[in-house]
């Protein structure tokens, strides 16, 4: 299993990085991505120590780690340049907190975000069908997620990528211990959202992809 979006103790995840990638390696996940909510306040403060953590303490791990951001609530006109400067700073993966449906979060961050190219937007919430289709264009992967509450649109993410050919992934945007659900929940929260038996596995193999190019471009500890 591989998971591209969890939280650490530098935002608001309950574990420090060295409890969450062991925590993830004992629950059958061999890749994950720490990507912790950032803003112009703490985007360098999050990337200098989980690379850190990753530089000293990756290979040493049962888990292949990959150091990243979650930009969470920027002013959509500020997103692309967030973005850069992650990329600049060091993040292997930039994701960007989309407009679910259970959080305030500005009208236009999904359009930015993918206009910027990140390379995950996450729980994108009621995303239009003219962003689903840039997504498609741009390569910008869209996430079905099994956390509570920002899984309640996934049929509606999962149908509208169906239709333009948009790339999806699967992430437990896990917080605590508890979130890291196993390859069964996952493939059942994906069935539930509407994916077809083919669909879920294409979904699993864009998240192995990601992480083969990050590991072929050597963005991972």
């Amino acid at each position: 299993m591989i998971d591209l979006h969890t939280h650490t103790t530098f935002s608001d995840g309950e574990l420090i990085p060295a409890e969450l990638a062991r925590r993830a390696a004992k629950a059958g996940y061999r890749a994950m991505a720490m990507t912790d909510h950032a803003d112009f306040s703490n985007l360098e403060l999050i990337l200098t120590n989980i690379g850190r953590f990753v530089a000293n303490t990756g290979a040493f791990l049962s888990v292949d780690v990959l150091c990243g951001v979650e930009i969470t609530h920027v002013p959509p006109p500020l997103i692309a340049d967030m973005v850069r400067q992650a990329r600049n700073a060091g993040a292997a993966l930039v994701l960007v907190h989309g407009e679910t449906i259970v959080e305030p979060v500005e009208r236009g961050t999904n359009l930015a975000a993918i206009e910027a190219g990140v390379d995950i937007l996450a729980h994108p919430g009621l995303i239009t069908p003219e962003e689903t289709e840039l997504a498609a264009e741009r390569g910008v992967a869209l996430e079905i997620t099994t956390r509570k509450g920002h899984s309640l649109t996934n049929g509606h993410v999962a149908a509208l990528a169906r239709r333009f050919g948009a790339k999806l992934v699967i992430n437990n945007d896990a917080h605590a211990p508890e979130d890291l659900v196993g390859q069964e929940r996952r493939k059942k929260v994906a069935l539930g959202a509407g994916l077809t038996h083919e669909e879920y596995l294409l979904a699993e193999g864009n998240s192995r992809d990601i992480v083969s190019r990050l590991i072929g471009a050597g963005r991972i500890g």
